[in-house]
């Protein structure tokens, strides 16, 4: 599957700002960049730095007035569609430290709080079949609602209300699943069939020491997804964090099957 991907973002800075962006693909096994490319109006200090997990890249750059970005890409994704039906999940005391981290609490996947929900609802289930039937759950049970939530909404407020978008559907899941003894994180994506068209967020979880993508509102499978990079949650994952006022302009994402 090859994706051509064009992704646009303008600000309106007040004064000089220091910029984190985080739009760029993630060169990794699974997905093969044919080509992209990164452009900005001029900044200041441009640096590339790792990704979370050193997984992708982060930019670092100083920005003043009127910030433009844009990034182009063609991508071939060759990794398969997990058989979560197939996959088991170690105890605990067997995961590697880089899973062990994803097991515990962040700050908007408390984890610890939803463990006797998972208990309750889904117990005799564990590894590929536990994530499989809290996909199912997640996406059947909630609404997808652009305006529901905000960047301060946690897995907690979003299990309450039964709505969200991409990103509160990825919180949720996150959080379940490490509350069933399986490590989570979220993944910033590309996705085709996005709507509405963003920068999209699904959930990776680690079963037979390996990752594995999962997308709980059903727009996007992995091997439909062009990975930029992952967290514990959002808050590691944003596609810009500014450290001084930004105004949000435009922003637009089109991603299509070449």
């Amino acid at each position: 599957m090859t994706l051509k991907i064009d992704a646009r973002l303008a600000y309106d800075l007040a004064q000089p700002t220091d910029l984190l962006l985080q739009v760029e693909l993630a060169r990794i096994a699974g997905q093969e960049i044919r080509e992209d490319s990164l452009s900005t109006t001029p900044v200041e200090d441009f640096v590339r730095i790792p990704a979370e997990a050193a997984l992708g890249t982060r930019a670092w750059m100083q920005a003043d007035g009127q910030f433009q970005m844009t990034y182009l890409a063609t991508v071939e994704i060759t990794r398969p569609d997990p058989a979560f039906a197939q996959l088991q999940a170690p105890p605990p005391r067997a995961l590697t430290g880089e899973a062990t981290s994803f097991l515990m609490p962040s700050r908007y996947c408390p984890s610890d709080e939803f463990e006797a929900f998972v208990a309750d609802e889904f117990g005799g289930l564990t590894g590929g079949p536990l994530i499989a039937a809290l996909s199912d759950w997640v996406q059947e049970t909630f609404t997808y609602t652009p305006g529901a939530s905000t960047s301060a909404t946690t897995a907690r407020e979003s299990f309450v209300q039964r709505r969200g978008v991409c990103r509160d559907y990825a919180h949720v899941l996150v959080a379940l699943a490490r509350a069933g003894g399986v490590p989570a994180r979220v993944a910033s994506a590309y996705a085709p069939d996005v709507d509405p068209p963003d920068f999209h967020m699904v959930a990776e979880v680690w079963l037979e020491d390996a990752w594995h993508l999962v997308d709980a509102t059903g727009m996007s499978t992995a091997s439909e997804l062009a990975l930029i990079g992952v967290g514990r949650d959002a808050a590691d994952v944003s596609f810009l964090t500014s450290y001084g006022l930004a105004e949000l302009v435009s922003q637009s994402v089109e991603v299509t099957r070449a």
